[in-house]
């Protein structure tokens, strides 16, 4: 009882570090936004969700926000632990490595560059680069990749994210990264289709521009952004550097997995510091908002002008991802936004063009679903235009001897999606996301994450064979429910990411048959032999596994990413997850690997 006591406050001096000299309209609008919390569907009958039972439900340590309102940050606030362990509070300077939202400040920096006439956003990128240089081959067909296609994602090269680095692991350079090379935990950034075709996300094509700025300025990457974005744009707390500087570190929250378990040493580092490495806080970010707002109506030109911040915020070779940002049209108003996910922690920020509205929101999670609900209720409540616009619907109770027919994997045209039933709850898992499903009728259900209404199908034997999809009207491909993975003619990447997704949820046994069907239509594989020699290990096949894995140990997985390599991210993985570490510290003590 006495310890409960301590804890709520605790808790509540969490709250009271956050308290500011607000006026009594801007305390009621907190309060506002604290409770109104809500999804693309609000469900007849039921309030609006409070902000500290969100966190809950989404097994939310710590969040902090900051809101913009004609053109200022009007309020700013931290809720639940920076570290729960340690009973850290969150505050309004608590730092968050939310990933890719560093992408946005990144181009504001090679734009600044632009700016000052020292690079051309449509030169080749090899004359700019000194210390490294990109090996076009036949996959780009004679073009050239040029500054402006890194930064809209139309480079068309590979690497989509980073999963950083152990503290206590040696981190690699920035070539080799680009090139695969050990210690670096990814693949070779490479042409994945010709440049300018199409838009393909690649923090892979952010780091090659990360490097142009060293190489063109001849200062480390982090000194340059501090001293001409960061610093000038009002993010004075904020900083590039990896790791953290030690006089920063008690600032830093530490991040936390999608099952709650804190990250090895409280977070990961980023030496791919433009893509994923920036430690901020939303007020931080908010004055960056503000700030573009400002330069784009021509009242502020503290990095960029009117015309370089225009160029910024315009779609490039594509309808929303423009240079740094993506932008969205809602009716008549624009909006610039960008979304993040690093290990252990999750962020957002959208901000308008035209009526100084905007908001940043950062957690230390894994499980980004809390955020849209969040930026919501700060829309709700500020009167953003023609941003939220909720379906109402009513929900139904649904028997469980029903619900237990609808796990399985499914098909949808090419793409596929997992129905399973976890925390005593059904979900859709899809586009990497676990959406809760709700239930309109005992065979119809909707998710708030996706815009589509489903159905589930039954043959004659009132077997569940898969549903109907519709959005907006439209009929979409249906989903058909798999009984025979071993009929499947997928590629072996399709397969091996439902036999991940399995591994993931703790389903290895059920990964196996979709691992076999891959290596019968690639044989000698080595990402199915990797994961279906995970499957075994956690189905107590050590023998089976520990064959497979003694039999590739020389061998090289995707060019310079070798099989110890993957062996050893996988099981940092498998442990980050809930997996017992017994039979896989056997493996690395058998096979010799640190």
């Amino acid at each position: 009882m006495i310890r409960n006591l301590i804890l709520i406050l605790l808790f509540s001096s969490c709250q009271a570090l956050n308290a500011q000299t607000y006026s009594k309209e801007t305390l009621e609008k907190i309060k506002a936004v604290e409770n109104s919390l809500a999804g693309r569907v609000k469900i007849e009958g039921q309030p609006d969700h409070n902000i500290i039972d969100r966190m809950k439900y989404y097994g939310v340590k710590g969040l902090s926000i900051a809101v913009v309102h004609n053109y200022k940050v009007v309020w700013a606030k931290g809720y639940g632990w920076a570290n729960e362990e340690e009973k850290k509070p969150v505050t309004t300077e608590t730092l968050f490595e939310p990933g890719s939202i560093s992408k946005s400040l990144n181009a504001v920096g090679i734009l600044k560059l632009v700016q000052d006439k020292k690079l051309d956003l449509h030169t080749d990128i090899n004359t700019y680069l000194t210390s490294w240089k990109f090996p076009y081959d036949s996959v780009s067909k004679g073009k050239k990749i040029t500054l402006a296609q890194l930064l809209s994602h139309s480079a068309g090269l590979t690497v989509h994210g980073f999963p950083g680095y152990d503290l206590e692991e040696k981190t690699p350079t920035v070539p080799q990264i680009l090139d695969g090379i050990p210690p670096a935990n990814t693949p070779p950034v490479r042409s994945q289709i010709e440049p300018g075709l199409k838009s393909i996300y690649s923090g892979g094509g952010t780091t090659i521009s990360q490097l142009i700025i060293t190489d063109i300025t001849k200062q480390p990457y982090d000194v340059f952004m501090y001293e001409h974005v960061l610093k000038p744009m009002g993010m004075a707390g904020s900083s590039y550097k990896q790791p953290p500087a030690k006089e920063k570190l008690h600032l830093c929250a530490t991040g936390y997995t999608a099952d709650g378990s804190p990250v090895n040493n409280k977070f990961h580092v980023y030496p791919e510091q433009a893509a994923a490495g920036l430690w901020m806080t939303p007020t931080d970010l908010c004055n960056y908002i503000v700030e573009t707002q400002l330069a784009y109506l021509g009242k502020s030109a503290k990095v960029l002008d009117q015309q370089m911040t225009k160029l910024r915020l315009t779609p490039y070779n594509d309808e929303q991802a423009a240079l740094g940002v993506f932008v969205e049209k809602h009716n008549n108003t624009t909006y610039f936004e960008h979304s993040a996910g690093n290990w252990g922690f999750s962020g957002q920020y959208f901000g308008s063009l035209e009526d100084g509205n905007g908001v940043a929101v950062f957690i230390n999670s894994d499980k980004p679903g809390l955020l849209p609900e969040v930026i919501n209720s700060v829309a709700t409540v500020y009167n953003w235009k023609d941003f939220y616009n909720p379906v109402s619907k009513k929900v139904v109770a649904v028997p469980e001897n029903i619900l237990q027919t609808y796990p399985g994997i499914y098909m949808y045209g090419k793409d596929w999606g997992s129905i399973l039933k976890k925390d005593n709850e059904y979900f859709l898992f899809s586009d990497g996301i676990y959406s809760k499903m709700y239930f309109s009728s005992p065979n119809s259900f909707f998710n708030m994450e996706f815009s589509t209404e489903k159905e589930f199908v039954n043959n004659e034997k009132g077997i569940v064979t898969g549903y109907k999809r519709k959005a907006n009207g439209k009929e979409l491909p249906s989903a058909v429910k798999i009984t025979r993975p071993d009929t499947l003619t997928l590629d072996k990447f399709q397969m091996n990411n439902i036999a991940w997704h399995l591994l993931e949820t703790k389903r290895p046994s059920e990964a196996i048959p979709y691992l076999n069907r891959a290596l019968q239509l690639t044989p000698g594989d080595l990402l199915s032999l990797g994961n279906l020699a995970h499957s075994y290990l956690f189905t107590n096949k050590y023998n089976e596994a520990i064959n497979i894995y003694k039999a590739h140990l020389t061998e090289t997985v995707e060019a310079n990413f070798t099989w110890n390599n993957m062996i050893k991210q996988d099981f940092l993985f498998f442990k980050s997850n809930g997996y017992d570490a017994t039979e896989m510290n056997k493996v690395l003590a058998e096979l010799g690997i640190k």
